[in-house]
């Protein structure tokens, strides 16, 4: 296995790791194509270095604002009819899926990576996948964090950081974001 696969079935991988130069070269070559593609702005020409990026074409039915970072974007899987405003985050050795129809406000940060807390061992990296599941929206300054799901159809408030699953049909807002109401409640 490389270290991406290593890390993804929930080995932690120190950074003194043999194999760990492979994320810096991952890095380097999504870095070269992300500077392409923010100072880009013909949709053609985005959605063809987005596919060079991702290795999955970007469907002509989304569409990513630039600026957007991504640090490893072999990872990133994106869906039909999704909208991601200006300045989006993703950390994604994790890997992050987006499913259709979602809205990603401006300023939003998906981070499917950490370090364990032992300080002896912090340089480690931990990730864990992130998934946001059909129609639902994610507020401005937003921060969803390792291992969670957002639900169908939810909304993630803006400003809220997300370190628990999100329930299908509800509103999540706050630090950390906890249920504010059910969708369809009091309507």
């Amino acid at each position: 296995m490389n270290v991406f696969e290593r890390m993804q079935s929930g080995e932690v991988v120190p950074f003194n790791d043999p194999q760990f130069y492979q994320v810096g070269e991952s890095g380097i070559r999504t870095t070269k194509l992300l500077t392409q593609y923010n100072t880009t702005y013909e949709p053609e020409k985005l959605r063809q270095l987005w596919g060079e990026l991702t290795g999955k074409p970007l469907d002509a039915s989304s569409y990513i604002q630039i600026p957007v970072f991504v640090n490893h974007a072999e990872f990133v899987s994106i869906g039909k009819n999704i909208y991601i405003n200006h300045a989006c985050t993703m950390l994604a050795i994790g890997k992050i899926v987006i499913e259709d129809d979602v809205l990603i406000g401006p300023k939003v940060n998906l981070l499917s990576e950490g370090h364990p807390i032992d300080q002896n061992n912090r340089k480690a990296m931990i990730v864990k996948p992130i998934l946001i599941k059909r129609n639902a929206w994610i507020g401005a300054g937003a921060t969803i964090l390792p291992g969670v799901t957002v639900g169908e159809n939810s909304i993630v408030a803006a400003g809220a950081i997300v370190n628990k699953d999100v329930p299908d049909n509800t509103v999540v807002g706050g630090i950390h974001a906890k249920v504010i109401k059910t969708i369809g409640e009091d309507e």
